[in-house]
């Protein structure tokens, strides 16, 4: 009566992981985050970052280290390179020190970018072999 989803649609909800995860500002995290969905960081993260998903860094947020995902929105400060197979957005007073690959790059004019950016689907994907490459 109240609840109308079947017991097969609990079970796919459960195996998604549908929700987002959220580093709360005050909150340090130093080492490595892997996700399959979206991450939002109004904190602090020392480590590289890794989502099949969207990362927002809020405009509190602060990343040391390398961030690969599949669409980003950065408002924070990221020390590192930044990897988006599709839309990467440096929005607000954001300041970004490293390299950046993206699909497809919007760039609002207060945003502070310093470092070297590469843009096309074929770029994110070739970075992304070269540096597993460079891990074997």
């Amino acid at each position: 009566m109240f609840n109308t989803k079947n017991k097969t649609d609990m079970q796919q909800e459960k195996t998604n992981g549908g929700g987002a995860t959220l580093i709360g500002a005050g909150t340090t995290l130093k080492g490595d985050i892997s996700s399959n969905s979206d991450l939002r960081i109004d904190g602090t993260v020392l480590g590289n970052i890794h989502s099949a998903a969207k990362i927002i860094i809020g405009s509190s947020g602060i990343v040391e280290g390398d961030i690969t995902c599949n669409q980003s929105d950065i408002v924070g400060k990221v020390s590192g390179n930044v990897r988006a197979k599709e839309l990467l957005q440096l929005r607000g007073e954001c300041v970004v020190t490293g390299n950046l690959y993206a699909g497809k790059l919007q760039v609002e004019p207060s945003a502070t970018f310093n470092g070297q950016c590469h843009m096309g689907a074929n770029i994110v994907e070739m970075s992304n072999n070269e540096q597993q490459a460079a891990i074997k």
